[in-house]
């Protein structure tokens, strides 16, 4: 039942102590306010760092040739190691669970259209590379498929600001483009994605782009997704066994890093979340001490509070006030500065982040490069559950002392100072 009389009384308290209940409320709002920022910043740097995993497939393996580090079987130091069919065969044949196996091989020249020119680089791909990439093709188009393998058509991509610089605002697919004196029919448009490089490139055929760039041989790298390696051990372990039988092929020294490149997402994508959980657990324990100074803060306040008005709980006591009475008055008034304020500061740190999100939001929408920060906000329920828990500690620092307080007889109450 609402009682307006205790209530009076408590803003009648609240308004002769200003400058208690500011200092109060201020460590609650403060204590919040700072778990919030802390949490939404490494969660803007968690998302933003694991944004830039977002343009190919975590468990994605490439391979290329690199050059002999180390002199194997009378082969010299410095030799160059060239990928061909073969190594995609032995992917293929030779690695269990691969899938989704592909070749790369990439060339740089102009594309025409008309009186337009640009530079661009390009890169004959599988159409399994469209899975590997995380490609996005715009609705009227396609990507690479395997009638165009295997009748080495010359078809071709392009991205939308290529689409710009030689179309303007005409529709591209269908129309006949010309890359390195051969021309190439537009199938498609896909979506740039910076975080892999895919700004000003031409995807075609790889077949059609080992026979015109390559006379019908080498490939550059060899990429494919691989299952169920979900630990940094697993992952260490299958890029050995795929150097001893890519250095097989080659005839290269097993432990010869440079002269076969390997490229494990999920290595890296395991390293870099073992990096955030720690930094997880430095702010959460930076973000509870911050909490608990503002409990320190609160439960000080509210000691001081009470044995201040020891005097004003004897003379309630002998005009006939209960205990309960007392009690209740003390706790009501820790619960609403405690829950006002930290409503307060949960309010301005989530309205922080979600301005700074917004912000972020805008400015880098067309922007290129990896983000360093993305969407720095955090779980509202995070931000209740904390608002919660100083709130219950506010009513327990409260509680302890008032329980104490009143305990003390009528007389000796009015006796204290």
């Amino acid at each position: 039942m609402f009682d307006l009389d205790l209530w009076q009384e408590i803003f009648s308290a609240i308004r002769k102590n200003k400058l208690r209940t500011f200092l109060t409320g201020f460590s609650v709002a403060w204590g919040i306010f700072m778990l919030i920022i802390l949490l939404s910043a490494g969660n803007g740097f968690k998302n933003g760092v694991m944004s830039n995993f977002a343009g190919r497939a975590t468990n994605t393996v490439e391979v290329w040739g690199g050059r002999i580090s180390i002199p194997y079987k009378g082969l010299p130091q410095g030799r160059r190691i060239q990928l061909d069919n073969k190594d995609f065969e032995l992917v293929e044949r030779r690695v269990p669970k691969a899938d989704n196996v592909g070749s790369d091989l990439w060339t740089s020249g102009m594309v025409t259209f008309g009186s337009e020119f640009f530079g661009c680089q390009m890169r004959g791909v599988y159409p399994s590379v469209k899975l590997i990439n995380n490609i996005d093709v715009k609705p009227g188009g396609r990507f690479i498929n395997e009638v165009d393998m295997r009748e080495k058509r010359k078809v071709a991509l392009i991205d939308e600001r290529l689409r710009m610089m030689l179309f303007k605002s005409e529709n591209p697919v269908g129309q006949y483009i010309k890359i390195l004196g051969a021309m190439f029919q537009v199938v498609g448009i896909y979506e740039i994605n910076n975080n892999w490089g895919n700004n000003n490139t031409v995807y075609i055929p790889f077949t059609t782009a080992q026979q015109l760039f390559n006379k019908g041989y080498g490939i550059n790298s060899v990429s494919f997704t691989i299952e169920g390696l979900d630990t940094r051990e697993a992952n260490e372990q299958f890029d050995t066994t795929l150097r001893k039988k890519f250095a097989a092929l080659h005839h290269t020294h097993p432990d010869d890093r440079r002269a076969i490149g390997i490229r494990n997402e999920m290595e890296n994508y395991l390293q870099t979340m073992s990096i955030f959980d720690a930094i997880s657990l430095f702010l959460w324990i930076i973000g509870i001490g911050t909490l608990t100074a503002g409990v320190v803060g609160v439960s000080n306040i509210m000691l001081i509070t009470v044995r201040e008005r020891t005097r004003e709980f004897g003379i309630r006591k002998a005009l006939g006030a209960k205990p309960a009475d007392i009690l209740r008055l003390i706790l009501l008034e820790s619960v609403l500065i405690t829950g006002l304020f930290g409503y307060v500061g949960m309010v301005l740190g989530v309205g922080l982040s979600e301005a700074l999100s917004t912000v972020m939001e805008q400015g880098g929408g067309g922007g290129g490069g990896m983000s360093i920060l993305k969407n720095p906000t955090v779980d509202l329920n995070i931000a209740l559950l904390a608002t919660l828990v100083l709130v219950i500690a506010g009513m327990l620092a409260g509680y302890f002392p008032a329980r104490k307080a009143i305990k003390v007889t009528a007389v000796e109450a009015m006796r204290a100072e």
